[in-house]
């Protein structure tokens, strides 16, 4: 729901950023994957409770995931190679910062964690799904056009999952309650998006069929 602004805020930095790590000849697929180990630290440091470190470690994996895509850009290499790198490992990692929340303590968070697992199973399904038959029909999203896959508005979305993920580490003891009432909010864009989703199809499809 906020992507479609912050993403134009945070864009200007990025492209400076990326510009001065492109004179060190890193390219983007490594920026991802470095983001990537960086971000998984924080599963170990959750389940300890090292809380504050673990932040540091998420809010890096963000910043990465941010910069390969602008490093992209500036270097003109652009791949969709480099998108499905990009927004593979974004769930892998999203899934393990959950994770570790649960280990850190199974008899409070455990089943919360679980929730919202089963939350992200529908929100990264929809998401998944929708950008394959919109490749299909040749659809496009002027308002993401910085991003390697289109895919439809929805309530939860990157900008309020980092959010979601800090106030879990400012606030771990309530993780059990903050879980809870982000999975309720994922599951609402996991079913907007595939009424949405089928309706654009379905729409879609009828163009299609009546152009003959």
């Amino acid at each position: 729901m906020l992507d479609r602004w912050t993403s134009r805020w945070v864009q200007r930095p990025l492209t400076w950023l990326a510009a001065r790590v492109a004179r060190r000849r890193i390219t983007p697929d490594q920026v991802t994957l470095g983001g990537f180990a960086v971000g998984m630290l924080a599963l170990p440091l959750l389940a300890i409770e090292a809380y504050g470190l673990a932040l540091i470690a998420i809010l890096l994996n963000r910043l990465a995931d941010g910069l390969d895509g602008a490093l992209a850009r500036h270097l003109q290499t652009s791949s969709d190679a480099g998108g499905f790198l990009d927004i593979g490992l974004d769930f892998v990692f999203y899934a393990a910062v959950v994770l570790g929340f649960a280990l850190a303590d199974p008899a409070a968070n455990a089943l919360a964690a679980t929730l919202l697992l089963f939350a992200f199973v529908g929100t990264g399904s929809s998401f998944l799904a929708f950008a394959i038959m919109a490749a299909k029909h040749g659809l496009t999203r002027p308002s993401f056009t910085r991003k390697a896959f289109f895919y439809l508005d929805g309530l939860t979305e990157g900008t309020e999952t980092i959010l979601a993920f800090v106030a879990f580490c400012l606030w771990p003891e309530r993780f059990a309650s903050l879980a809870l009432l982000f999975a309720a909010a994922c599951l609402v864009t996991t079913t907007t998006r595939l009424w949405g989703g089928y309706r654009t199809l379905k729409y879609r499809e009828a163009i299609e069929e009546a152009r003959g």
